[in-house]
């Protein structure tokens, strides 16, 4: 699959998300996390912000669900018009169930991963799946940084889904000196917030996370450059992760 580029609007202006949108046209998808303050600490914007946004947005929305109760609100994300819904595999209580749900309403049904959780909670389901998003560093807040260890998680995901068409999305921490990593762990669609609506030009930055996803080199030498390991990148955090649901990030 090719590198794909996902906005997140956790490091936008919420006061000029129109505007916001229009300066990351060259991203593939728009990202948009929803918090509820139960699931994550954090609460950000619920589903009539995200139907607004589905109907102005230049490029598909990705609702990255990051609530205590997707089973109950998860469908109402696509049917507002949502192009992917992800839920968390560790607050719902019938994934197949609510992944075919969502594929009937017309949307890609993706689970996500926090850094915590075995891999091996997907293994039953594969078939009903569009996505797999792993997480990066704990769900909550934007601008963490990258949890190094994630990196294992990610090579997991992607042998686990080898052979399926199943995307495999990256979120926290992603900008270029980590972008090359997570491409060559298998990362297809990779999130990125602060690195983006953080930039002067964020046009120019998604460009450049694609180049450094894809091993080319940016035109720009006083940027981060690529890695070879976890851990030797700036903004990688090194040791193992917080358990599960109990962290602060998310882009």
């Amino acid at each position: 699959m090719p590198i794909e580029i996902a906005a997140s609007i956790l490091s936008a202006d919420f006061a000029n998300l129109e505007t916001e949108l229009g300066r990351v046209v060259g991203a593939d998808w728009i990202h948009v996390d929803v918090m509820d303050a139960h699931f994550v600490p954090n609460l950000t914007l619920g589903l009539p912000v995200v139907e607004r946004l589905a109907q102005i947005s230049p490029k598909p929305i990705d609702a990255h669900l990051m609530i205590a109760e997707p089973d109950r609100w998860a469908l109402a994300y696509a049917e507002a018009g949502a192009a992917s819904v992800t839920f968390h595999i560790e607050a719902v209580k019938a994934p197949v169930k609510l992944a075919r749900e969502l594929r009937r309403a017309g949307a890609r049904a993706a689970v996500a991963l926090n850094p915590a959780t075995p891999v091996a909670q997907l293994e039953n389901l594969l078939d009903e799946l569009d996505m797999i998003l792993v997480m990066s560093v704990e769900p909550g807040f934007g601008g963490q940084r990258f949890i190094g260890q994630t990196l294992v998680k990610l090579g997991e995901v992607c042998r686990l889904a080898a052979g399926r068409p199943i995307a495999v999305q990256v979120d926290g921490g992603v900008d270029r000196s980590t972008a090359a990593l997570v491409a060559e762990a298998g990362a297809t669609v990779l999130v990125a917030g602060s690195a983006v609506f953080g930039a002067a030009d964020p046009a120019a930055e998604i460009a450049s996370l694609r180049r450094a996803a894809q091993g080319r080199p940016s035109p720009d030498p006083g940027t981060p450059g690529q890695v070879s390991a976890p851990g030797a990148a700036a903004g990688v955090q090194p040791g193992p992760p917080s358990p599960a649901g109990t962290g602060e990030a998310a882009q």
